[in-house]
Formats: structure tokens, C-alpha cells, sequence
């Protein structure tokens, strides 16, 4: 069984790319602490595949945290402390997993990638 891990980050901020790059990194070690230890070692021993992916909106990222939560997967929504291009409390990113494979892709197969 595969494990993988989706982060999701908003195009709508026009973040650039060093920004994007540490609000992905916060998403993941975020949602990685909040992961089980039989998934969390899953993942490591499979290669901690990650995908970046994402959605135009603080909505599409909020909807997708709480499909996530329903179905029980470890998800984490950002928020960006504001000191550098966005205001403080911005929802930046979002991280679902390590989970199983196929379950992270029912909520988020049918996103474009980052």
C-alpha cells in the first residue's frame, strides 16, 4: 500500500516562489506530526512522496481541509504570520497525509498541479 502526502497551496496570492516554497514546508511538516505512526512510517519507508498541487481560493482550500477531516486523514490549513507579501492570518496552503494513496486522491485527484 502507497503512502503520499498533497499540499495545496492558493494561486490567488501571487506568492512568489520562495514564499510558496516555505508555506509548502510548514504544510508538511504540519500535517506529518499530526499523522499516525503506523502511516507516519509507511511514508518515510515508501520515499515521503509528496505531490504540490493548487486551487484559486481560501474557499477550495477550506472545503478540501474539511473533506480531508471527515474522512478522518491528517490535514493541516496554514495561515501566514504577515511578515513578509501577504497579511498576517492569511490561509496559505494546505497539507492532507501521509495517508494512504488512493484515499488523498479522492479528495484531491482532480486538482492541477502547482
Amino acid at each position: 500500500m502507497s503512502f503520499k502526502q498533497a499540499i495545496v497551496l492558493r494561486s490567488d496570492l501571487g506568492m512568489g516562489k520562495g514564499k510558496l516554497a516555505a508555506q509548502a514546508a510548514h504544510a508538511s511538516l504540519a500535517a506529518y506530526k499530526e499523522a499516525n505512526a503506523t502511516a507516519k512510517k509507511a511514508w518515510e519507508s515508501g520515499g515521503q512522496e509528496k505531490i504540490a498541487l493548487k486551487v484559486s481560493s481560501e474557499k477550495e482550500l477550506q472545503d478540501l481541509f474539511l473533506q480531508a477531516k471527515k474522512e478522518k486523514l491528517p490535514a493541516v490549513l496554514i495561515r501566514d504570520a504577515g511578515h513578509t507579501q501577504i497579511p498576517a492570518r492569511t490561509i496559505t496552503a494546505l497539507a492532507i497525509g501521509p495517508a494512504e494513496e488512493a484515499k488523498v486522491d479522492l479528495i484531491t485527484g482532480k486538482l492541477k498541479l502547482l
